[in-house]
């Protein structure tokens, strides 16, 4: 065989050095990354933005390549995701099948609810259903990997191009299906108290393109930017924003942010709206309180250490502080019982406990009228300042701010 093909075998057309080669391995999987969560994720299963005709049929064209997954798969399944969070259904929770399981066979489980007909036609509804899905995309779904494949084998060679092309094909598997589903509802830090178990994974979403932030996102799950508090980066909004600004991408919504004024004397239909708007920073905020009320309830008892049963209670309070701020419904049967006795113990965090129950059942009133909802918003503000508990003073003039 001739040395001139034996080193397009061996190095490509390109033949770059291994460190060129790595750095170009990683900008093809981002762009992959920047498909799935600008095109996949916020675009087509959550409507946060509309994309232009080029950049849509480019990542559609760019994933076949390098996932061969279907947008309608996609979306569909992502969609069951949210509504069915953290049940039997909810097609890859770790709460339900195991962080193991869901961290290393996400594909797989992905594969197994791709085939559920049902899934596909309760939740697919507005993803792509034009010629070339049908003639190419969801036709030939393995194709689009091969021709990928022998892309890379000419531009890297038959060694390394292969490499480069197993790395792309396990980072939507391992890092999206994985990790997001995966270590995002399993571990790290939560902005706020949403229904399910979601959880940031770091603040500074670049690795995969901004899905880190997941508590934000279950959080505001039509959002469009990922991001929520100043020290969290959201690298795919970022792309959003420059889409945008060449007109490629037209934003629909974001997440709200919180608008303060000087305390009103009285709450008033705007200030209602905007408690309601901004429901999870207004719980959010409630959740701080409650934890500062706890560290001053664990001192109270501390100074009283000597006094008989003091300790007994400041061992249940202790613990209170792990639920006193999460919905009863999210609470296993053992962790209720043991809220409840914590709570016996102290009067105060009992108040704030039942003031937070009040509370967030305004907005879960759907029924009740915007005069309703006003007349039980204000007589939780006037039970909260004659309490006598500081915190709750506190707190109701921070919520007479909103808006």
């Amino acid at each position: 065989m001739p040395s001139e093909v034996l080193d397009f075998l061996s190095h490509g057309v390109l033949a770059w050095p291994l460190w060129k080669i790595a750095i170009a391995a990683l900008v093809l999987t981002h762009i992959t990354i920047a498909g799935v969560t600008i095109y996949l994720h916020r675009c087509q299963a959550h409507r946060a933005l509309d994309l232009h005709a080029v950049p849509a049929h480019f990542f559609r064209a760019w994933l076949w390549l390098t996932t061969g997954m279907q947008t309608k798969e996609w979306a569909s399944i992502h969609r069951k995701h949210h509504a069915k969070c953290e049940s039997a259904e909810d097609p890859h929770s770790p709460q339900t099948r195991g962080l193991k399981k869901v961290l290393l066979q996400g594909a797989e489980l992905y594969m197994e609810e791709s085939n559920n007909k049902e899934t596909l036609e309760k939740y697919g509804r507005g993803t792509p259903d034009d010629w070339i899905e049908h003639n190419l995309y969801s036709r030939f779904t393995w194709h689009g990997c091969g021709v990928m494949l022998v892309t890379d084998w000419v531009l890297f060679g038959l060694g390394v191009g292969t490499v480069v092309w197993t790395i792309q094909m396990m980072w939507i598997p391992f890092f999206a299906a994985g990790v997001i589903n995966g270590v995002g509802h399993f571990a790290g830090y939560r902005n706020f108290d949403c229904a399910d178990a979601s959880r940031n994974i770091v603040p500074w979403g670049i690795l995969i393109g901004g899905e880190e932030l997941h508590n934000n996102h279950h959080t505001y799950a039509t959002s469009a930017k990922l991001s929520n508090k100043w020290y969290e980066f959201d690298i795919g909004w970022l792309y959003i924003k420059i889409l945008a600004y060449l007109r490629l991408a037209t934003i629909k919504k974001i997440a709200p942010t919180p608008t303060f004024s000087m305390p009103r004397a009285q709450v008033d239909l705007d200030n209602l709206h905007a408690v309601i708007s901004n429901r999870y920073d207004v719980m959010a905020k409630y959740a701080q309180s409650l934890k500062k009320a706890c560290r001053e309830e664990i001192d109270r008892l501390k100074t009283r250490s000597s006094e008989r049963g003091t300790e007994v209670q400041l061992a249940q309070v202790q613990g209170v502080k792990r639920w006193v701020h999460r919905d009863l419904e999210t609470l296993s049967e053992v962790d209720r019982k043991r809220l409840s006795e914590a709570l016996a113990h102290s009067h105060v965090l009992a108040k704030l406990h039942e003031m937070r129950v009040d509370l967030t059942s305004i907005w879960d009133r759907s029924s009740a009228s915007r005069e309703q909802l006003l007349a039980q918003l204000q007589d939780w503000c006037k039970r909260a300042e004659e309490s006598g508990i500081r915190t709750l003073q506190e707190f109701s003039l921070h919520l007479k701010s909103y808006g």
